[in-house]
């Protein structure tokens, strides 16, 4: 499966740029470079979260994380990780990607020259997707504890509804 139509048009008209998704059989083409990231994820049944969650629930649906990749190895790593089904769960994301039926990842390398490009980071990623009126933060704090800019950094897709 992939990405609905109308969830790409709407990731397609919020983030500029924006590259094909890669799936999890793709992780080792992402570039090495530092950045910003979307992971799309798909969930198929209701996820009962744990740790500093712990008894929120995240319904069935689409969901976007925006996160940062900065470390070694930068977007390659981090989300060639955050696409393995298989791990041990480090952070609240991984809860998600664990029990995601389908997983993208849209990275967005950091803009090497300053005039070059608008940096991505995932704070401008996460307002950028919100000014489509198409998402809604299902849980405050969820990917931002140490951002005072953004509610969440988990963003939950709704799809538009048919006029039939």
């Amino acid at each position: 499966m992939t990405i609905p139509p109308e969830l790409t048009q709407i990731l397609k008209g919020a983030l500029p740029h924006a590259l094909r998704p890669f799936g999890r059989n793709q992780a080792r083409r992402l570039p090495p470079d530092p950045g910003s990231y979307v992971l799309v994820l798909r969930l198929d049944e209701t996820l009962v979260l744990t740790r500093r969650f712990a008894g929120h629930e995240l319904a069935p649906g689409w969901y976007a994380y925006l996160g940062s990749a900065r470390g070694p190895g930068g977007l390659r790593a981090r989300l060639s990780r955050h696409l393995r089904k298989e791990k041990k769960a480090r952070w609240h994301v991984d809860q998600l990607t664990m029990r995601a039926v389908e997983a993208w990842a849209l990275p967005f390398a950091d803009a090497s020259d300053e005039g070059a490009a608008e940096q991505m980071t995932e704070c401008t990623l996460t307002q950028r997707l919100l000014a489509m009126e198409a998402f809604t933060s299902p849980l405050p704090g969820f990917g931002s504890s140490d951002c005072s800019r953004c509610a969440s950094h988990l963003l939950m897709w709704h799809p538009p509804r048919s006029s039939s």
